[in-house]
Formats: structure tokens, C-alpha cells, sequence
């Protein structure tokens, strides 16, 4: 027995009726089961129950085995003196609170076939273990459910971009720099971007926003790119030995300290998507003498977001992907879904974020918006739940289907997820439908 499955019993009720009974106090009738509690102190507060005619008002704690209650030292902890109800699945013991007071204690009788659904799912060697069952979930809860799942990943967002723009003295076109920088890369060049990004402040770009090759100069020598080791076919480029010696006056003068160029992976990527065509089209969209947040604040759609991000590489790019080598015709400009992945991981959680701080809620709105406007992701995630049952319909919905994936798929928190409840308590009678799982 798992102490998480009886908190999901007691949340949803699902014991039969009339069969909690303590051996003094007699039988037990649950009016709320009362608010589930993750942080510290009892399981659930505010129980509301009914014992020989009278009314009780209290918390619920909820055990394995009656003695854990000793074992987790709530007997020394007056925390829990008002608790009202100890709920376990196996009675080997009396238990008293810290004040002396004897616990009424109850086990609650239930379907054994719910406990045989819960181990099908924990026992599931599938990254999704719900797969093939999802069709059975009803429609409408599932789509409420992403959208909470989708809300609850940007308030996640949320508390991570805050912390950059504490690093960045509050500055939202410094902190709009570092987040478009990182997700230039993709997952696979993330790190080297946003090293990059903090080596090399958007201040100094922006000092010289109207100069083209200075600002290619800035990235690539920062990015340790313009290494003399790294493109040995480069020595009599001239492209390339124009932003070597501008970056030697550049690094000198701002004391600039290069990434290991190393670290930027070109294997198996397309060579749109090589690194160094993508530092030209960044390049490019900050060569802008309005600074980059002030003109995504004025995008008011997708389309307009799509036009400021639909920048191209230099012009030496249309023929080369590596310097000093030329290649056949390379596509230079950003991609649809370069752009649109730009939007759902930097753009539209930052304007959360900028709506969250300044308390204008049309800012959050807007995010919302502009993601559920956008088609859903392409990536083996997104495929693995197609291929279950769920597509998703917009990016907003496959933002919700990433953060499934990652904090509860992956860690068989069937519990707390709408879908796996729903599918292990198939059959019950569902009492609340909105609040089946365990809340996060």
C-alpha cells in the first residue's frame, strides 16, 4: 500500500459509504475531506465530519500504518493536536497527540480494483503510461485539464525568468536578450548561447546596434568562433578576417573574455540551424536602434511577432555554413518554425512575466493568446502523445503535454495528473470532477 493512494481515496471520497467507523467513537460520516496539503504540518486541514450527531472541524492525517504517526514523530508535535481524524490502512495501534488526547482512528474499506488500476500504472514501463487508454478520458475534462497544465508551466516560467531579471537589475530588454539568445540555439547549442549572452552584455551591442559587422564581430569573436583553430579553411576568407580584426579592437576595448569555441556542436544539425548561421540572423535582430522588448511590446498578434523575428543571415551565408567553406545555396532567413519557437519559449512567457510584475493582467491575456494561436510544437513528445490518443490543437497545448511529460509522466505521478485519475478510478462514481487528481 502506498500512503500517496489513500490521500487520493480520501480526496475523492472513493470508500464506500458508511464504512469508516472508529472502534469508540463509532461511525464516521465525512462531510469535506478538507484541502490537500503538500507543505509541512497534517494531509489534509479543514475536514469537516460527523461523529454521533456532532460536528467536528479539523485536519485529517493519513498513514500506511497507524504507528507511522510515532515513527514520524507527530506524538512530540502539537502541529498536529488538531487533528481530528487519523486515517490508515492498517490499525496496529493506539495513538495519542502530543496534548494526550487519543486520535479516532478509521479505515477506509474501497474497490480493491482501483488499487489494481493504480500498480497497472505504476508499473508501467511506458513514458506514458496512460497510452492506449487515453480515448477513454473524457474530452472535455482533458482540454480543461492542459489548460491548467499550460497555465501552471508559465507560472513555472514564470519564477525562473524572474530570477534573471533580478541578475539584470530589472532591465526587460537585457532579460529579453538572454531569452532569445538561449532558445537561438535550440536544445542542442543551448548552453553556448546562453554563455554567450552573459559574457557579452546587450549594452555593448547596443552601442554599436547601427554597424552590422561590428555587432557580427562582438558575437562571433565573444562566441570564440573567430578562433584561428576551429575554421583552418577560413585563413584567406575575407569575411572572416574582417570580423577577426574588428573583434581585436572590440575584445580589447571592453575586455571581453571568449567562450571555449569548442563547445558549439555542429554535427547532425541542418546548416540553416548551424551556429553560425544562426549568430548572423541574431545579429540581425539586434541591429535595431530600438531596443528589441520595446518593439515586442508593440507586436499585438502572431503575425506581427512572426515579421519583427523573421530576420536573415548576412549575405555570405547564402553560399557558405561554415567560414572559408563554400557550400550550395543555404537558407538564411528564420524559419516558421524557428520564429514560432521563439515565441512560445522566450516571447510569450516574458510578456506573462512583464503582465505578472506590473500587475496588467492584458499582458498575461495577451501570452495566452498568442501561444493558443500558434500550431502545436513538432517534437518526440508532442508524437508520443499523438500516438496515444491526445493531439494537441495549439502550442499552448503542447506546452501543457512538455510539462506532463516532464514533472508527472516521467515520475508516474498518475495521482496527480486529471487524465490518470480518471482513467484509475474508472467506473467510480465521481464526486468532483473538476478536482479528481492530487493538486500539485
Amino acid at each position: 500500500m502506498k500512503e500517496e493512494f489513500l490521500h487520493w481515496l480520501w480526496k475523492n471520497l472513493f470508500f464506500e459509504g458508511g464504512s469508516l467507523c472508529d472502534r469508540e467513537a463509532g461511525p464516521i460520516e465525512v462531510i469535506t475531506p478538507g484541502e490537500y496539503n503538500r507543505d509541512s504540518g497534517p494531509d489534509f486541514f479543514n475536514t469537516r465530519l460527523n461523529i454521533g450527531g456532532t460536528e467536528w472541524a479539523g485536519n485529517t492525517e493519513i498513514h500506511v500504518n497507524a504507528s507511522d504517526w510515532y515513527r514520524h514523530g507527530h506524538h512530540t508535535d502539537h502541529a498536529y493536536d488538531n487533528v481530528i481524524l487519523h486515517l490508515v490502512y492498517n490499525e496496529d495501534a493506539d495513538v495519542y497527540t502530543a496534548s494526550g488526547r487519543r486520535l479516532i482512528t478509521a479505515r477506509p474499506v474501497f474497490d480493491p480494483v482501483l488499487w489494481e488500476n493504480y500498480l497497472d500504472f505504476m508499473n508501467n514501463p511506458s513514458p506514458l503510461p496512460c497510452s492506449g487508454l487515453i480515448g477513454f478520458s473524457d474530452g472535455f475534462r482533458i482540454k480543461h485539464w492542459l489548460w491548467s497544465v499550460a497555465v501552471e508551466r508559465l507560472e513555472r516560467k514564470h519564477d525562473e525568468i524572474r530570477e534573471i531579471l533580478a541578475k539584470t537589475g530589472n532591465d526587460w530588454e537585457e532579460t529579453l536578450y538572454r531569452l532569445v539568445t538561449r532558445y537561438f540555439g535550440f536544445r542542442v547549442n543551448t548552453d553556448p548561447f546562453e554563455i554567450l549572452a552573459a559574457r557579452l552584455p546587450l549594452k555593448i551591442i547596443r552601442k554599436h546596434a547601427d554597424q552590422l559587422m561590428q555587432v557580427e564581430a562582438l558575437l562571433y569573436g565573444t562566441a570564440g568562433l573567430l578562433d584561428g583553430a576551429l575554421f583552418r579553411e577560413a585563413v584567406s576568407d575575407g569575411y572572416y578576417l574582417l570580423l577577426s580584426r574588428e573583434y581585436r579592437v572590440l575584445r580589447a576595448k571592453y575586455s571581453l573574455q571568449p567562450v571555449d569555441g569548442w563547445l558549439w556542436k555542429f554535427h547532425r544539425l541542418r546548416p540553416a540551424n548551424f551556429p553560425t548561421v544562426r549568430l548572423s540572423q541574431l545579429a540581425a535582430l539586434l541591429s535595431h536602434s530600438d531596443g528589441l522588448f520595446s518593439r515586442v511590446l508593440g507586436c499585438s498578434d502572431r503575425e506581427s511577432l512572426r515579421a519583427l523575428l523573421s530576420v536573415s543571415a548576412s549575405s555570405y551565408w547564402n553560399s557558405h555554413y561554415q567560414f572559408g567553406r563554400e557550400a550550395p545555396p543555404v537558407a538564411g532567413r528564420a524559419g516558421k518554425q524557428s520564429v514560432d519557437l521563439l515565441i512560445i519559449n522566450a516571447i510569450a512567457p516574458l510578456l506573462f512575466v512583464y503582465g505578472k510584475v506590473r500587475q496588467q493582467q492584458e499582458w498575461c491575456d495577451r501570452a495566452v493568446e498568442i501561444l493558443d494561436s500558434l500550431p502545436p510544437e513538432e517534437n518526440s513528445v508532442v508524437t508520443d502523445f499523438a500516438r496515444a490518443g491526445l493531439k494537441p490543437e495549439s502550442a499552448f497545448a503542447s506546452q501543457a503535454l512538455l510539462e506532463l511529460r516532464n514533472l508527472r509522466c516521467r515520475y508516474h505521478r498518475c495521482l496527480d495528473c486529471t487524465i490518470g485519475s480518471s482513467l484509475i478510478a474508472m467506473g467510480q462514481k465521481i464526486r468532483r470532477s473538476d478536482s479528481l487528481f492530487l493538486e500539485p
